[in-house]
């Protein structure tokens, strides 16, 4: 018997696993997590750092006379962001159903509190909170996050227990009415590229549960009509009427309400195919851009990276929405498809408008770029969306 040999081996002198062994095994979190999605959201991370640097290091009437210093709470946020993520994904978004009233509850007190003497104008818009040393906090943001959670709660209660086959009427009004509180509020600051993107959601949201078409087109219907209301009423300020007519006429005024796009175009088009070189843009170093770390960043990529760098940034813009949307393809029930979709229309929207502005393809509605603007509560809530997509596909229901 000695010179037998067998492959069996008891499992109780089987070899353990070391740390390595079990973050790689099979079935880890770690291998389930989509990869590519990281990799790109982190890319146009750190594309973000570096043009939010080169767009205030030479700024000392705004950075304290530290070049440095927006970049480094640049990457503070960042760093909180995606440890936000982290969380989200470890607790997991079938755990955060459970909790959706009281997230719900706590984005629209922050977007009431704006309307309190606590809030503060920047920029024109009234929708901030400053909180004192620099840092200031923007409660829309967080409204975003909290509309996919709840309507997506509401439309896919009954469907994923099986009761019935696509939302019905009451939970449709229920849904509708949860996003509408917040956004009368932040209509009310106004921030109008804020409503604009959770339209857009809400309209996504609705395609992806599979409700009734009626339903959809009732809701262009009336947002056609609450549009024309906000024009007849004059809610809309003065500098966002000036904006749609500096859409509308590019021509208008270049020194004044159409200063922003005109200067944004030359940024752009002087960088030619490669860029004038990071930290070398001449409408950059210059200063003639207004809020080019926040709003119009995207004209320090197309001056000083070119072409193929602003080609490049959209490409991994590109890349996140596509493993957003396989993501909420391969969902395993209606909850998940739902927080998914909404996710993909957020950053999709957000990202086109942002950059469409820029080009003058879009009016200026004063709204960051995912991932590459600076701002923290635009960077936290980004990267929560990122956990959330991530949630989605490690819990994905498998077939065995």
């Amino acid at each position: 018997m000695s010179g037998l040999t067998t492959s069996y081996r008891s499992p109780r002198y089987a070899p353990r696993r070391g740390a390595v062994g079990r973050l790689l095994a099979r079935d880890s979190p770690l291998r389930r997590m989509d990869w590519v999605l990281v990799a790109a959201a982190v890319a146009l991370s750190g594309m973000g750092s570096l043009l939010v640097w080169s767009a205030t290091r030479s700024r000392t009437d705004i950075n304290h006379g530290d070049p440095q210093y927006f970049l480094v709470r640049h990457l503070v946020n960042l760093a909180i962001g995606m440890g936000l993520c982290g969380g989200v994904v470890l607790l997991g978004h079938h755990r955060l159903r459970t909790i959706v009233p009281f997230l719900y509850g706590f984005a629209v007190l922050g977007v009431l509190a704006v309307l309190s003497p606590l809030g503060s104008t920047v920029n024109g818009a009234h929708s901030w909170i400053v909180l004192g040393g620099g840092f200031s906090v923007q409660p829309s943001e967080f409204c975003k996050i909290a509309i996919i959670l709840g309507m997506a709660t509401l439309l896919s209660a009954r469907v994923d227990a099986g009761e019935v086959d696509h939302p019905q009427g009451k939970a449709i009004v229920q849904a509708l009415a949860l996003a509408a509180v917040p956004i009368g509020v932040i209509l009310l600051m106004p921030d109008l590229g804020s409503t604009m993107v959770m339209v857009v959601i809400i309209l996504a949201v609705l395609l992806a549960s599979g409700a009734p078409t009626r339903w959809l087109l009732g809701l262009i219907v009336v947002g056609g009509a609450g549009a024309a209301a906000v024009v007849e009423l004059h809610l809309l300020k003065q500098y966002q009427i000036d904006r749609f007519a500096a859409f509308a006429d590019p021509g208008l005024d270049p020194a004044g309400v159409g200063y922003n796009t005109a200067q944004a175009r030359i940024a752009i088009g002087s960088g030619g195919l490669l860029g004038q070189g990071l930290f070398h843009g001449m409408q950059t170093t210059g200063q003639f851009v207004p809020e080019q770390q926040t709003d119009f960043v995207f004209t320090v990529a197309g001056e000083e990276l070119g072409f193929l760098g602003a080609g490049l940034l959209i490409v991994l813009l590109g890349v996140v929405l596509w493993r957003a949307c396989r993501i909420a393809r391969d969902a395993g029930d209606l909850y998940s498809t739902i927080v998914a979709a909404g996710v993909v229309a957020w950053f999709g929207f957000q990202g086109f408008e942002n950059i469409g502005m820029t080009l003058g393809i879009m009016p200026v509605a004063g709204i960051p770029l995912p991932f590459v603007s600076y701002g923290g509560s635009s960077m936290f809530a980004i990267w929560v969306g990122i956990g959330l997509l991530q949630s989605v596909k490690m819990q994905r229901i498998t077939p065995s």
